[in-house]
């Protein structure tokens, strides 16, 4: 299991950019941090998640 913003979810063995595909996240309106380190944009597809990793993922918003 992957902890994903607190919330326990089967997803071990995906990649970044994987489970970002079968979600509404826009990804170039978000931030990752994994495992309390910011995953760039560029490796989404090449980071494999595994059981015990957190990711926090910060939605950007604009106003003004």
């Amino acid at each position: 299991m992957v902890k994903i913003n607190g919330s326990p979810t089967d997803v071990s063995g995906k990649s970044i950019r994987e489970y970002l595909s079968a979600t509404d996240y826009d990804p170039t309106r978000i931030a990752i941090e994994r495992n309390g380190k910011i995953v760039p944009k560029a490796q989404y597809g090449s980071v494999i998640l595994t059981d015990g990793d957190s990711l926090e993922i910060v939605s950007f918003v604009g106003g003004g």
